[in-house]
Order: structure tokens, then sequence, then C-alpha cells
């Protein structure tokens, strides 16, 4: 799988993919990750990307002109399964999305800044657009970051023990919370595990996780 994110701050983004999972399956070979600075496609001396809105308003505007430059030059070199702009008007991010993506071969991830993007960029050349959250970030990055390592740690072969993910919240179902874990010491400060995890009993134990994941839910939706 290979993921082309387009930024005008690139460096926001290699912290995450230089750790950890996401690190690990790039070693691997099991994903290739490239991140474009936006600027380099940039008009005249000072690599311009953004300008005024027209019609007033505050902020600056992303210009169409270097994404579409960055755009032409990736999709003349392979194509793409899914265009994607992180933007917090877009479709609430799920993990039922991160299992499609998962599926896709090539994906480029547009990262907005300022104001927005040229609404055309949306219009023409964008083909999915996900939001993290109903909340506003300065930027597009972090959020393609969480989009990112959602998709990577699917992917066959990234995360050793496969059973661990078919456990994850809202993995089997969207509506599927995972139930409370917990590991040794058995007592510590005086809070104790729950008895049933001690008994071996493998029937009682699964219908109080199921009773749990139950109830978790319920308190997500309250």
């Amino acid at each position: 799988m290979r993921i082309d994110i387009i930024s005008i701050v690139p460096k926001i983004l290699h912290s995450p993919f230089s750790n950890s999972i996401i690190k690990r399956a790039i070693e691997k070979r099991l994903i290739d990750i490239y991140v474009h600075d936006l600027r380099k496609y940039g008009l005249g001396k000072w690599k311009k990307v953004d300008d005024y809105p027209y019609g007033g308003g505050s902020g600056m505007v992303i210009r169409i002109e270097p994404v579409y430059q960055c755009f032409y030059k990736l999709l003349s070199e392979r194509y793409y399964d899914e265009k994607i702009f992180m933007t917090p008007d877009g479709k609430l991010f799920s993990q039922k999305n991160a299992k499609a993506l998962a599926f896709k071969k090539n994906i480029i991830i547009l990262c907005g800044r300022y104001k927005g993007i040229d609404q055309r960029i949306r219009d023409h050349l964008i083909t999915k657009e996900i939001s993290i959250g109903n909340y506003i970030l300065s930027g597009g990055e972090l959020a393609a970051a969480v989009v990112v390592e959602s998709i990577v740690r699917l992917l066959p072969g990234v995360i050793k023990n496969q059973n661990s993910i078919l456990t994850d919240s809202f993995q089997k179902k969207e509506s599927v919370i995972a139930p409370p874990v917990y590991t040794r010491p058995v007592v510590y400060k005086g809070w104790s595990v729950p008895e049933i995890l001690l008994s071996g009993h493998h029937k009682k134990i699964k219908d109080w996780f199921h009773k749990k994941s139950i109830q978790f839910k319920k308190k997500l939706d309250s």
C-alpha cells in the first residue's frame, strides 16, 4: 500500500511516522508513505500557495494551482483509489472507513491550512472528504496522521497478534465497545481485579465481557 500526503507544513508529520507501529510497517515494506511539501509547487519566487478570498472575509485560502500541479504529478505516475481531503466538515471517520481504506492500493491525502482550500479543488480533484471530529485544528496534518495509523494497523503483518485487532472497539461492529482489561498484580493499593476474571470459567468470563461492553456503549451514548 502507498499513501501520499500533501501538506504546507510536512515536518509536523515526521514524528508520527518515525515511531512505533507506522515506523515498523515502513521498515517491513508493508506500506510506503510519502509526505510532499506543497510549497515546492508554489507560485513565483516566494513559492506562494495562498491568497485572499474572493468576496471578502478574514483569513487566507490555499490556491488551486499548486495543489493541481502536485496532484497532476502524482496521478501521472500511478492510479489512486482515493483522493482524500481532511476537513472538519467532511464525513466523520470511523473504524468501518478505516477497514475499507485498508483494502486500497494507493491513496492521496490533502491537508488543509488557513481558512481552507479553493472549492474547485474539492469539486474536481477530491473523491472523499474526512473529518475526525466536530472541532477545528490549525491544519489537517494531525488528522491525517490519525487516519493513517488507523489504516496501517489493520494491514496484514503490521501487528503480530491479529486476534488483538479483532477485539478492538468498533472492529466487529460499529456499535461494539471493548470491555475493560486487567493484568498483574491482582491487588494494588487495595484495588482488585474482578474475581470473575480469575475464575477460569470461560463462559462466565465471556458473558461478563459482553455485559461490560454493553455498559460502556450506553455510557458512550449518554
